[in-house]
């Protein structure tokens, strides 16, 4: 690990947002994103969410080794850990970050017996480089709620701890997106999330290939299902 990648500040106004989104995630809809993480019914709207972000976490995974025995991986922004159960279960010893204490707890209750020795679960800031170096860091739509310099930020410092893979999700500038946070009124008021922000995949790509000038940028996929919209990003190290 860089010696002084510790010192490196965030990008202005990661801590506020990453307080609202514990906010958001702890308090004000936890019950649904604890329903959301299950088999248990939930809404039509929800449900297209539940089904976009199934696939974008195979998606994900997928771009993984098939085998990951002997890697240490990341879950950054690992909500209940489902992510976290796919890759333990591949072999891999898994750390899962997550910004809401309450989720981690129902991540933690929910683990199978068979992937107990192989995953640890924290609640915390997962550009917190005291969790060590990683072959592989996978964060999904966590940074779809930042702009495009907290996000080159972001994956900047994620990059320091990382071997070989980092692979993250944003919200891409589709007209669906832009207008849903010009009204904001992606779900109703009473739990509505965090601003969705979208971002023009080039400038993500730009900012990235300045951030993390010696990677490469590898494979990405959008993924659209109903009112679930997200952009995958392969970013190459070693």
């Amino acid at each position: 690990m860089n010696a002084h990648s510790a010192k490196k500040p965030h990008a202005p106004g990661w801590e506020a947002k990453r307080a609202k989104l514990e906010h958001y995630f702890d308090r004000t809809a936890l019950d649904a994103w604890a329903a959301m993480t299950s088999d248990a019914p939930v809404s039509k709207i929800r449900a297209t969410v539940r089904a976009g972000r199934e696939e974008m976490r195979n998606t994900l995974l997928s771009w993984l080794p098939a085998d990951l025995t002997g890697r240490r991986i990341l879950d950054a922004g690992c909500g209940t850990g489902m992510l976290s159960i796919e890759a333990a279960r591949r072999g891999a010893e898994v750390v899962g970050i997550d910004v809401s204490p309450q989720l981690i707890e129902i991540g933690k209750e929910r683990l199978p017996d068979d992937v107990k020795g192989r995953i640890s679960l924290h609640a915390g800031d997962m550009l917190d480089a005291s969790f060590g170096e990683f072959d592989h860091i996978v964060s999904m739509d966590v940074l779809i709620h930042y702009e495009s310099d907290q996000i080159a930020a972001a994956t900047a410092r994620l990059a320091e701890r990382t071997r070989h893979s980092l692979l993250f999700t944003f919200a891409p500038g589709t007209p669906l997106l832009k207008t849903a946070r010009a009204i904001g009124q992606f779900f109703p008021k009473s739990d509505r999330s965090p601003s969705i922000i979208p971002v023009e995949h080039g400038l993500v790509k730009s900012r990235l290939s300045r951030s993390v000038p010696h990677a490469k940028l590898g494979r990405d996929q959008r993924i659209s299902r109903g009112f679930y919209t997200s952009h995958a990003q392969e970013v190459l190290l070693g």
